[in-house]
This record gives structure tokens, C-alpha cells and sequence, in this order.
């Protein structure tokens, strides 16, 4: 593939200081864009069940749930189990990895579970699998290193 068909995917038109629409949006609207809709079934110590329809936002060229938006939802349900177990923060991401399995597609309906595999003084493992909420078929399944801060002994 040619470098400048490689660059103009990933370049989009405007040039640098001319305001897009892009820069119209709201300042760290990037987590409500991803939840928005989500609706939480349980949450108990240590575990965030929840689920969702998959809206037309989150789709990818493919028209199924975009890689990058189950990634995130990784990232933001993993956050949300370590605040389960008493901790005063979420601290940090440290890893994230997500392994993709099935797709799904617009209007499914989706649920969304995270465990904490262990939550340390100052790391926090956790488990987050999204599934079929009809066949309990796995979409991916991911794992949520986050470095939490130590509190100061002074």
C-alpha cells in the first residue's frame, strides 16, 4: 500500500488551527460517549454486572461493536470494580490487553461483568467479559492492570 493512502486514512481534512467539529466537542466527553446507555444490574464487593444494547455510535466500518469502544469499556467497568472493593481511587492504568472473540452487532444486547482478580495495596487486577446477554456466546474477554496510589504513611 502506498504511504500516502496509508496517511491519508489516519489524517482527516482541516488544517491544524482550524476549528472542526471535532473541536466543538465538550472537554472529556470520551467516557459519557461510551457508557452513555449503559445500565448496571449488580454490583456487589469486588464484581460490576451490566449490560447494553449496541448503539449505532459505537459501530465500526464493519457495522459491529467497534474494538476500540469494547477496549474502553474494559477500561471504564474495570475502574468501576476497584471503587467495589473500598478503594479511594482508581488509580491508574498500568495494561490492558482484550482478546476479541465473536461480534456484535447493532441493537444486541450485550452484558458486561468485571471481577477483581486481586486488588493490592498498590495494584489491582481485574477481569472484564463481555457476552450475548441472549446466548451467553463471549464477545471478549479482557484483563485491567491499574497501579492504585499508595497512601503516605506521614
Amino acid at each position: 500500500m502506498e504511504f500516502e493512502t496509508i496517511k491519508n486514512y489516519l489524517e482527516k481534512p482541516g488544517k491544524k488551527d482550524e476549528p472542526t467539529e471535532i473541536h466543538k466537542l465538550p472537554l472529556r466527553f470520551f467516557d459519557a460517549f461510551i457508557v452513555h446507555g449503559l445500565r448496571i444490574d449488580q454490583i456487589e464487593h469486588g464484581r460490576v454486572l451490566c449490560s447494553f444494547n449496541v448503539p449505532q455510535r459505537l459501530l465500526n466500518t464493519a457495522n459491529t461493536l467497534h474494538g476500540g469502544a469494547i477496549a474502553s469499556l474494559v477500561d471504564l467497568v474495570g475502574s468501576a470494580v476497584v471503587f467495589t472493593v473500598g478503594a479511594p481511587s482508581t488509580g491508574v492504568s498500568v495494561e490492558i490487553n482484550v482478546s476479541y472473540l465473536d461480534a456484535a452487532l447493532p441493537d444486541e444486547e450485550i452484558e458486561v461483568e468485571g471481577k477483581a482478580l486481586r486488588v493490592g495495596k498498590s495494584l489491582a487486577v481485574i477481569s472484564v467479559e463481555l457476552r450475548k446477554k441472549a446466548s451467553g456466546k463471549i464477545i471478549a474477554q479482557g484483563r485491567h492492570t491499574k497501579y492504585l496510589p499508595v497512601s503516605s504513611k506521614l
